[in-house]
């Protein structure tokens, strides 16, 4: 039997994900966060590029992305029937291994070119899901757009890092080795 919900259902669906999608998406990319930290001997060593933010920033502006992301997701999820749906939350899911793993390769494993990896491989990712998103809302593609664009800043900032640091993992104080390995 086939049927349409009426469009207070939709909203009413779009809300109730919205409200588990949300605090999901921030609480994964906190707990990410706990594998690594800029309060490391070793990342307070490395020479900073001159486009460094203040470190404070990062937990800002990541925390607004978080939101947007768990509602661009919530958008696909709650649109139900739509053709390629199951794609998107596929692609979602593999974009969003490839985002979590960030923190854990640069800051807990020391690892500057791991990072551009990472990086590149989330991009590749967002902006598959971006398109897979776009084609079911097109207001869910079009709020990835300002992740799309963090996303290629971190991969500069990352790449400076390296330029700046080509021997980053020689940059530990003697005796002071922080290093989590996965």
């Amino acid at each position: 039997m086939n049927f349409l919900a009426s469009k207070a259902q939709l909203r009413a669906s779009f809300f109730r994900w919205t409200l588990f999608l949300v605090p999901l998406i921030v609480l994964f990319g906190f707990t990410a966060g706990q594998f690594g930290s800029p309060q490391t001997i070793w990342f307070q060593n490395l020479t900073k590029p001159e486009i460094f933010p203040p470190t404070a920033a990062f937990g800002i502006v990541w925390g607004i992305l978080y939101v947007i992301i768990g509602i661009s997701l919530a958008l696909v999820v709650s649109a139900w029937g739509a053709y390629g749906r199951g794609l998107a939350i596929i692609v979602f899911a593999l974009h969003f291994v490839g985002n979590l793993a960030w923190t854990p390769v640069f800051f807990g494993m020391q690892n500057i070119v791991g990072g551009l990896y990472v990086l590149g491989y989330t991009i590749v990712t967002l902006l598959a899901m971006t398109a897979v998103f776009w084609s079911i809302r097109r207001s869910a593609g079009l709020l990835l757009l300002p992740y799309l664009a963090w996303l290629i800043f971190a991969s500069v900032l990352n790449y400076q890092f390296f330029v700046l640091n080509p021997d980053s993992s020689e940059v530990v104080e003697e005796g002071a080795v922080e290093r989590i390995e996965l």
